[in-house]
C-alpha cells in the first residue's frame, strides 16, 4: 500500500502546500482511495499518475472546508473525463445536501451514480481489496479517522482444501486463482472460499483533525502506519493558549511512542511553518519537536510525495 499526499496544509494553502487531501493506493495498483478533498485537490491530481477513473471511494473526515470544498469540482471533472462506474462517498450527513445543491446549481450532470453514505451511520465499507472502518476523534466539530485494512493480500490457493474436496488440478484451479467462480460436479465454487492471504494484511489509519491522540489507542494497536495532524508545535500553543481543536507535534509523538506505532506520518501543518528551514518558524521545528518524543520511523508529509509501505513494514518515500 502506498500513500500520496495531495495537500498537507491546515486551514489555508501556502505556495508549497495545498489543503487536506490524501490518496491511499492499493498494493495491486488497481485502485486508490481519497481521504478528504480540500479545495484544489483536482489540480494536485494533475501532477500525479492517479486517475479519477480508478478512484475506489472518497472518505471525508469532517465538515470543515479545508477538508471538503474540493468535492464538487473533482466530481464534475471525473464526469467530464468519462467516468461511468458508481462512486461511494462517505461524509458527514450535513454535507449531503450541500454537495447535491452545489452540483445542481452549477448544472453539473454526473455520468456516474453518486452514492452518498453518512459517516454518522457508518458500519464499515469494503470491496474485494480493502475494508474501511472509522475511529471517533475529538475536534471542534465531529471528526473521524479511517482505518484501511487489506483483504486477503497476495492471495494463494488453498491447495489442501481443494485436494480434499476432489477439485482436479488444472484449469479449475487457474480460474479460482484469478478470483473467479467455477462449476464442479454440479456445485458453484466461489474463489473467496479457496483463497488464503499470502502475507499479513497491512493496516493504515488516516485521521481527520483531532486534539486527543489517545482516542486512537485501540485502533493504533497493530496498525502499520498512523497519519495524524500536527497543526502546531508546543511553544506556539503555549504562547496563544488555544489549540482550536488540533494536536501539537509533541502530543502526537508521545502517543505514538507509547502505543508502539512503527510508522508515524505528520501532516496538516499550520501555514506559519515555512518550508525554508532558515526562516522561523519552519517545518523543521515540527520535525525536531516530534523527534524528541518518538523513536520510530517519523515522516513529515510533503505535497505530491508518494510513500511506499514495503514488506519490511517501513514506510519510505518513492523516488
Amino acid at each position: 500500500m502506498d500513500l500520496l499526499f495531495l495537500g498537507t496544509s491546515a486551514g489555508a494553502p501556502t505556495k508549497a502546500r495545498n489543503v487536506s487531501a490524501t490518496a491511499l493506493l492499493e498494493a495491486t495498483g488497481k485502485r486508490w482511495y481519497l481521504i478528504d478533498c480540500g479545495e484544489g485537490t483536482q489540480h494536485r491530481l494533475l501532477h500525479t499518475p492517479l486517475s479519477t477513473q480508478d478512484l475506489g471511494g472518497i472518505f471525508i473526515t469532517h465538515v470543515h472546508g479545508d477538508h471538503c470544498l474540493g468535492l464538487p469540482g473533482l466530481l464534475a471533472s471525473a464526469s467530464m473525463n468519462g467516468r461511468r462506474q458508481p462512486l461511494d462517498v462517505v461524509l458527514p450527513r450535513a454535507l449531503h445536501e450541500w454537495l447535491r445543491i452545489s452540483l445542481a446549481v452549477t448544472d453539473s450532470h454526473l455520468s456516474f451514480d453518486l452514492r452518498l453514505l453518512p459517516v454518522e451511520d457508518f458500519n464499515g465499507w469494503h470491496n474485494a481489496a480493502v475494508t474501511v472502518s472509522t475511529v471517533t476523534l475529538s475536534h471542534r466539530v465531529p471528526s473521524v479517522g479511517y482505518l484501511f485494512e487489506e483483504r486477503c493480500p497476495e492471495p494463494r490457493l488453498d491447495s489442501v482444501r481443494l485436494d480434499a474436496e476432489g477439485v482436479p488440478r488444472g484449469p479449475l484451479w487457474g480460474t479460482l486463482a484469478k478470483g473467479l467462480a467455477v462449476s464442479h460436479q454440479g456445485r458453484e465454487l466461489q474463489a473467496a472460499d479457496y483463497l488464503q492471504p499470502g502475507r499479513a494484511a497491512r493496516r493504515i489509519i488516516v485521521c481527520g483533525d483531532n486534539d486527543t491522540p489517545e482516542l486512537l489507542a485501540e485502533a493504533a494497536a497493530g496498525a502499520d502506519v498512523l497519519v495524524h495532524e500536527a497543526t502546531f508545535t508546543q511553544p506556539a500553543v503555549e504562547r496563544s493558549g488555544v489549540t482550536y481543536g488540533h494536536s501539537t507535534a509533541a502530543a502526537v509523538a508521545r502517543f505514538a511512542q507509547a502505543a508502539g506505532v512503527r510508522n508515524l506520518v505528520l501532516t496538516h501543518f499550520s501555514a506559519r511553518y515555512q518550508a525554508d528551514n532558515r526562516r522561523s518558524p519552519s517545518i523543521d521545528d515540527v520535525r525536531q519537536e516530534a523527534a524528541l518524543h518518538y523513536a520510530g520511523n517519523l515522516t513529515l508529509a510533503v505535497d505530491l510525495q508518494r510513500y511506499h509501505l514495503g514488506r519490511e513494514g517501513v514506510l519510505l518515500p518513492v523516488d
